[in-house]
């Protein structure tokens, strides 16, 4: 915590105190592999319209913006081809620390909301997916930042190979063959989706979700969603 807000905790800050701005790879490095609940299954993450929240010159928060992960996710959400994605993004990575969040609990909704703002500024945005795993909260960010929710992810396996210490990682991508290791079921995500091209029109089934405040309140205290 900055020394400002450190030498004042009984004081809320004001979102006015609160900066959003571009930031590299290895900024938002920090926070994502010291805070984010994915930092101890996957090491990397990719890189793409990077926002941070900046608190007096200190990164306290980062949001991460990247295209569509499988051009096979646009069809079967919107049935476009893989010469018509561009501009379908997916939040993928998002985490503040837990310090600051402690003290301000809307301030995730708030840092998505005006981080959302900026990359419509900074580029063409026809639609916004983000994943909610189910392992960790359901997504009470993205609903009070207006998303849509359309229910869980189909149920699938990832293959996790052994290193020599006896411990695992996760496979990325590419062919098992040949590899030591094992499949382990995969945890279901709630998928949220922003459109805001009003040509588009998504082929999955809004729903409702379920009751979060128990995962919310865990995921809250770890930092990251």
């Amino acid at each position: 915590m900055s020394d400002k807000l450190h030498n004042n905790r009984h004081l809320i800050p004001m979102k006015s105190e609160y900066k959003i701005r571009r930031i590299g790879k290895d900024t938002s490095k920090g926070l994502l592999l010291t805070y984010h609940y994915l930092k101890d299954e996957s090491k990397g993450f990719k890189s793409g319209y990077n926002y941070g929240l900046d608190f007096y010159g200190q990164i306290v928060g980062v949001v991460i913006y990247t295209g569509f992960p499988v051009p096979e996710l646009a069809k079967g959400c919107y049935g476009l081809e893989r010469d018509d994605q561009e501009g379908l993004f997916e939040l993928s990575r998002l985490v503040l620390r837990p310090d600051v969040q402690e003290v301000e609990h809307n301030l995730a909704s708030w840092f998505v909301s005006r981080s959302i703002r900026q990359l419509r500024r900074d580029t063409k945005v026809r639609a916004i997916l983000s994943y909610a795993d189910d392992n960790h909260h359901t997504g009470t960010v993205y609903r009070a930042c207006n998303f849509k929710y359309y229910g869980m992810s189909a149920a699938k396996k990832d293959f996790w190979i052994e290193q020599p210490d006896g411990s695992y990682v996760k496979h990325s991508r590419g062919k098992t063959k040949g590899i030591k290791g094992e499949w382990r079921p995969r945890s279901r995500k709630h998928r949220y989706l922003m459109t805001f091209d009003k040509s588009l029109e998504c082929k999955w089934i809004p729903t409702t979700t379920t009751n979060d405040n128990k995962r919310h309140t865990r995921q809250r205290r770890r930092g990251g969603h």
